[in-house]
């Protein structure tokens, strides 16, 4: 008996290290996405540059993630529910690592903008776009965090509004291109970036669902709504 608790400390010792580790590279995340809108509203190359540069923080968080979970399969055999915890882990970790690399193609993309002329609200409409799916990120790793399924269904629902963000953003991208052809090839990167941040949402939205199946047993067997693809309406 002595023996087993002891193996049952020193799992829930290893799942303590491996959340901090992920509560770490959420932070991580969240501060690049919100530096790279920010970066693109400003026009601040050198920020753009940092973000490129600060998202290997993140890449070698994943890896230390993914390894250490590993280790903990291979060490303590986790079963049922504890196995449950640790692919969880594993899952919402792949999950903040390509958030990264949205928040750094951004930053790539502002480096590239920065020599066009600027389009008229379109650097505000996507850092309040990225601003509501940082939120909907932070709420996706809290919901993570207490275990609440209720509040990850939340996340998973509030992805709607992010698409129809998305979908209003292309539009307006769409009308600045018919009316000067000159605004076209800023637009289609302003829209390359619309996408990825659309698309962190998405991620969020699968850390929410990952939740649910770590507190459930089971993932959601509903679809979730989504707002009317803009890129594919005639």
């Amino acid at each position: 008996m002595a023996n087993s608790s002891h193996i049952r400390s020193a799992f829930d010792a290893d799942l303590e290290g491996v959340k901090a580790q992920v509560a770490k590279m959420g932070g991580l995340v969240e501060k690049a996405l919100l530096s790279a809108a920010e970066a693109l509203e400003t026009r601040d190359v050198a920020l753009a540059a940092q973000i490129r540069k600060d998202d290997a923080a993140i890449d070698a968080l994943e890896e230390m993630i993914q390894s250490e979970c590993a280790r903990i399969i291979a060490l303590r055999t986790p079963i049922a529910t504890d196995l449950r915890t640790v692919l969880t882990i594993m899952r919402l970790a792949g999950g903040l690592e390509r958030s990264g690399d949205y928040a750094k193609n951004l930053a790539k993309r502002t480096i590239v903008l920065a020599d066009m002329p600027a389009i008229n609200g379109a650097s505000a409409a996507i850092k309040r776009m990225t601003r509501s799916v940082v939120a909907m990120l932070s709420k996706a790793l809290n919901a993570y965090f207490a275990e609440d399924a209720v509040l990850a269904e939340e996340v998973r629902q509030s992805d709607i509004e992010i698409d129809q963000m998305y979908n209003s953003i292309f539009r307006e991208f769409l009308t600045h291109m018919m009316e000067d052809p000159r605004n076209i090839t800023a637009c289609m990167h302003l829209h390359f970036i619309a996408k990825n941040i659309e698309r962190v949402g998405d991620h969020a939205t699968g850390i929410a669902e990952q939740v649910i199946y770590l507190v459930t047993g089971s993932l959601p067997d509903d679809e979730r709504a989504k707002g009317p693809d803009a890129t594919a309406q005639k």
